[in-house]
């Protein structure tokens, strides 16, 4: 994408005002925030806010397709059995119906929004430049999972194509702003009505604190309401799928607001990441689902057939764990995925941009076997939200990675999630609208004394079934006891700095907290983490970080804040893989391998109730801003309350 389209060059440092006021905020440009955005009505004025360039989302990178029942010999319901099976018990069964039952509507939407999918041959094209692309037109490929073909794709890459379409969309649309690198940092929340009238614990969302890359300064954006898009947190990890804006900052920014938290511990790791250096680049799931098979470079076995009877087109948790287990005994570092055998000219013509990065990369797939190995991938837990993508905080809505509607269970079946991005985004356009109508309704109603007595209805938290309550460590709980830390016993602290620590962090989550878990390696990670948190708290701040408060630059106090919340989203997903004493969908416990009788979904309540003490001490917001002479007028949150 030309970037003369994605960056907003007005400069105006000079303005005294940093506010800005909107309709409705979308923190996230990936597909459920623009989903979101061009599916409102045109009346109301949208900001959709993107951490860096629009095209570093995972939406962007996304190869395989969207999953939808579209053929004749398809139905919603054996889509929804798939999906059940693949999630290992923890779907959420009338959600799971709900976001699939949407999907021939959702893939039309995307074909009217002038996706390129890639067709059936042989089609009446004339017909087809008259009516527009219909789902009937396209072509559907099979990935691990799926009991029959129902992915729709525009070559082997979906992702691109369609962002390409929905950005041409969206800056066409007078009513939307899109603005890159501008990150938000923290959710504006208050109480509903600050007179105490309505219910005083009630508290509904009303904006973001964004940090402008572009002028190095803090900005305010008061909103309406606010979608909360901003993707996962693969890039906890060493190796993984996702853009490096992908830290889970959406997760911690949901989570400070008063949302609840929900299957943090089910990470699914992509079978077949390209295991050539530190790559990121994905070798698509439908290569696996036209015929692909999985070798022993070794032996020359293809293992899969004696794990599972689906073989190569199993769930991915479980091609994966196969996948680590051949890694571990062979000492490669990697598997063989060879579809040599196919023909030439039909892999070049379906799998276009896979064919070319391996060529650049010295790799015939036509006639070679190309190097494999798991890489973090999608974060199936997430912000509790309903299938309509409201949250437990009033105004605040979510959808896509950033969000838990419990659709993917304990592992998500291939290509489910780009649908998800579309329904629950197009789901959240049309509730939104209601919202603005009853809550301005409501407010009218209070400033005429009529509802001194009702009660906070117009917004509907979702509800959770068979949970379990993950136990945070608190101060008179830690594992580790920062009473008898020793600086002098951690090599790293003399000489460690926030990037070091980040490097490091990925590491110790790839290593143990990894595609295989066990209490004693997730014990020392727990420890590992607090004694980083311990420094951060208590670091001088080196010359090499200029991090005096004095000589600091923004930047630098950004990154001490970005590692901070990084450090505690670690915390919470250490804690509930260590608490879920059993294996199941993506969560592997090597001492604990079969799976509960019950399936129960692990929640985190809350920051402001399950941690009694604030963990981003030293790290407020109001740090990254101590240049200001004048901050702006805020309203108190709980990254404010620090």
């Amino acid at each position: 994408m030309s970037e003369a389209f994605t960056v907003d060059t007005t400069n105006d440092n000079d303005s005294a005002d940093d506010t800005r006021q909107t309709d409705v905020l979308i923190i996230g440009a990936g597909l459920a925030g623009l989903s979101t955005a061009l599916s409102l009505p045109q009346s109301l004025k949208v900001t959709v806010l993107s951490k860096a360039a629009l095209d570093v989302c995972s939406s962007h990178y996304a190869q395989g397709g969207i999953a939808a029942s579209l053929d004749k010999n398809d139905s919603v319901t054996d889509h929804i059995a798939d999906t059940l099976v693949a999630g290992a018990g923890l779907c959420e069964a009338d959600h799971t119906a709900s976001i699939l039952s949407a999907g021939q509507q959702a893939i039309q939407w995307l074909c009217d929004q002038g996706v390129p999918f890639t067709q059936i041959p042989q089609q009446d094209n004339s017909q087809k430049s008259l009516n527009g692309l219909h789902i009937s037109d396209l072509h559907l490929t099979k990935e691990g999972g799926h009991g029959c073909r129902r992915v729709a794709h525009a070559d082997d890459a979906t992702g691109r194509y369609i962002m390409d379409a929905l950005f041409t969309k969206a800056y066409a649309a007078d009513n939307i702003t899109i603005l890159p690198y501008h990150e938000a940092l923290d959710l504006l929340t208050s109480p509903f009505n600050e007179s105490g009238s309505l219910d005083d614990d009630t508290q509904y969302c009303q904006g973001a604190l964004v940090f402008d890359h572009i002028n190095q300064r803090q900005r305010i954006f008061y909103s309406r309401a606010v979608v909360l898009a901003s993707g996962g947190l693969g890039q906890l990890f060493k190796r993984a799928s996702a853009p490096n804006v992908c830290v889970g900052d959406g997760v911690m920014m949901a989570w400070q607001a008063g949302c609840r938290l929900a299957n943090l511990e089910f990470i699914q790791f992509h079978p077949t990441g390209l295991a050539l250096a530190d790559s990121s680049f994905l070798i698509s799931e439908a290569l696996r689902g036209e015929g692909g098979h999985l070798y022993c470079p070794q032996t020359g076995a293809r293992f899969m057939l004696d794990i599972d009877a689906r073989a190569e087109l199993a769930p991915r948790d479980i091609v994966a764990r196969a996948i680590a287990e051949q890694i571990h005994t062979n000492g490669l570092g990697y598997v063989h995925l060879d579809v040599s055998h196919l023909p030439a000219t039909f892999l070049q013509a379906h799998f276009p941009q896979i064919d070319q990065t391996l060529l650049a990369l010295g790799i015939d797939m036509t006639t070679e076997p190309i190097p494999v190995a798991p890489t973090a991938h999608y974060s199936c837990g997430g912000v509790v939200t309903s299938a309509n993508g409201l949250t437990d905080v009033a105004g605040l809505y979510a959808a896509g990675e950033v969000a838990y509607t419990g659709l993917h269970g304990a592992n998500r079946l291939a290509s489910n999630s780009l649908l998800e991005c579309v329904v629950v985004g197009r789901n959240i356009a049309t509730d939104l609208p209601r919202y603005l109508r009853e809550i301005t309704a409501s407010n009218t109603a209070l400033h005429e004394d009529k509802a001194a007595q009702q009660t906070f209805t117009i917004w509907a938290t979702p509800i959770l079934k068979n949970t379990q309550p993950v136990i945070l460590p608190t101060s008179t709980s830690l594992i580790f006891d920062s009473s008898v830390y020793n600086a002098a016993d951690d090599s790293s602290h003399s000489d460690t700095d926030v990037t070091k620590i980040t490097t490091a962090l990925k590491q110790l989550m790839t290593t143990n907290m990894g595609i295989t878990r066990h209490a004693e390696s997730l014990e020392q990670a727990l420890i590992q983490v607090q004694k980083w948190q311990h420094w951060l708290k208590h670091a001088t701040f080196s010359q090499s970080d200029a991090c005096d408060p004095n000589n600091a630059t923004a930047a630098d106090r950004l990154a001490h804040l970005q590692l901070a919340r990084q450090l505690q989203l670690a915390t919470l997903i250490i804690q509930s893989a260590y608490q879920r004493i059993e294996s199941r969908g993506g969560h592997y416990r090597q001492d604990y391998p079969d799976m509960a009788c019950q399936p129960k979904v692990s929640v985190i309540t809350p920051l402001s109730i399950s941690w009694p003490c604030r963990p981003y001490e030293n790290h407020t917001f109001e740090a990254v801003n101590q240049d200001k002479t004048q901050p702006t007028k805020r309203i108190p949150t709980a990254m404010s309350a620090l």
